[in-house]
């Protein structure tokens, strides 16, 4: 999985908005593939206009685990946008994850003003969704 720094460099590198759009669909093809028996209902996002699942997987201390995250998406911009918030908050400790604004990250790659409105909910959506898996296991 590409890192964050990774794709703040290359977006970084990239000046045309379109080359930035491919590669945020090539973000989302080099996913894993989520099996189809963890895209339930229950670990649906809710809020996209997409179709978009997250898993959470939890390691370690049970008071402030470490979080890894799966995503999936059936739109291949989606499928990118999720790439990029597991870059953000996979395998972190949920107290780290809790203070971390994705938002702004999306802003400094010049993402966040390219997103139509949909696009926009869906992306809050999801990180609202790991913030609170993360909030959830703080107060475990």
């Amino acid at each position: 999985m590409t890192t964050l720094d990774q794709i703040i460099d290359d977006f970084a590198f990239l000046e045309e908005w379109e080359d930035r759009y491919r590669f945020v669909i090539e973000l989302g093809k080099a996913l894993p593939e989520m099996p189809e028996a963890k895209r339930t209902q229950e670990n649906k996002v809710q809020g996209c206009a997409s179709q978009v699942w997250l898993v959470t997987n939890a390691a370690g201390d049970p008071e402030d685990p470490v979080l890894n995250f799966e995503g999936e998406s059936d739109a291949h911009i989606v499928r990118g946008l999720v790439a990029i918030v597991l870059a953000i908050y996979s395998g972190k400790h949920a107290s780290e994850i809790a203070r971390i604004d994705a938002i702004d990250t999306f802003g400094k790659i010049g993402l966040i003003e390219h997103l139509s409105t949909q696009r926009a909910n869906g992306l809050r959506s999801m990180i609202r969704r790991i913030k609170n898996e993360a909030e959830l296991r703080l107060a475990a």
